[in-house]
């Protein structure tokens, strides 16, 4: 069980969007994605889940590319929650979460008591299973990215891929949802804004600048002083625990300037 980008770009017509990217998600880790605004996070993430098709290289679930895995397939493996999903109809948290069955159905195969279960068990995954019954638009924002992420279990997926999943939400439903996310069975890649986050719930992070990937490695690796002054442009004081972790402190006037041509790097 792999997936993999091997030398990958994406590019928006002659520009360079994701750069030469390399990058293997190991089975059952927990990858966090950082970087500046502009890094290339979200573009590299949607081709990663199969979304978007490289513009060079080659994305590979289990060593096959894949635009011939097939998009039914590609749905039932790979689970992509995006940046401030919404929907404008007025439907309920089960029939929200229903829609990820849609890549097993078909009229040989039509809705079934499983599916019925899936859903249910999708919704007590999240702690949702009261508010099955809730209209979509009288949800918190905590509440309705659960509920995405319920839908992208409801596919049964061997990858779960989450973008920014913690936007717009207050601390306490943050640690909520990371907490919730990591201790589910299956492999996560999340793109991350903030980094102490990344720090304490990721087995690995990579860190993207200038549609790169840069370094990837354990967050003690990856969270120092020199990266966040050079990819960031901070100045932080990083305390590495015991168990590895580690946890950075800002310092008060630690914003930097950066320079003009670090700041033309920078990309959608």
């Amino acid at each position: 069980m792999t997936l993999e980008l091997r030398n990958v770009g994406w590019s928006v017509g002659f520009r360079k969007i994701v750069r030469e990217v390399s990058l293997r998600v190991e089975p059952g880790e927990f990858l966090g994605v950082i970087g500046p605004n502009g890094s290339g996070k979200t573009s590299m993430m949607s081709v990663l889940a199969g979304i978007r098709a490289p513009s060079d290289g080659v994305a590979l679930l289990d060593d096959q590319p894949m635009g011939k895995v097939g998009r039914r397939n590609l749905a039932r493996r790979i689970g992509f929650v995006e940046q401030q999903a919404d929907t404008i109809d007025r439907i309920t948290v089960r029939e929200a979460v229903s829609l990820g069955r849609t890549p097993y159905l078909s009229l040989l195969s039509p809705w079934s008591g499983m599916d019925d279960e899936i859903v249910a068990n999708a919704l007590e995954s999240v702690a949702m299973g009261g508010m099955a019954d809730r209209i979509w638009h009288t949800l918190s924002g905590g509440e309705k990215q659960r509920v995405h992420i319920a839908r992208a279990l409801a596919q049964q997926p061997d990858y779960l891929l989450l973008d920014e999943p913690t936007n717009h939400l207050d601390i306490r439903h943050q640690l909520g949802l990371l907490e919730l996310v990591h201790d589910l069975p299956v492999t996560v890649v999340a793109a991350l804004h903030d980094l102490n986050h990344a720090a304490l719930f990721c087995d690995r992070i990579a860190m993207m600048d200038g549609g790169r990937l840069i370094a990837i490695g354990t967050p003690a690796d990856i969270l120092t002083s020199k990266n966040l002054r050079d990819v960031f442009g901070v100045e932080a004081d990083v305390e590495t625990a015991s168990n590895g972790r580690c946890h950075i402190r800002y310092r008060v006037g630690g914003a930097l300037d950066m320079d003009v041509e670090t700041k033309k790097g920078r990309v959608a």
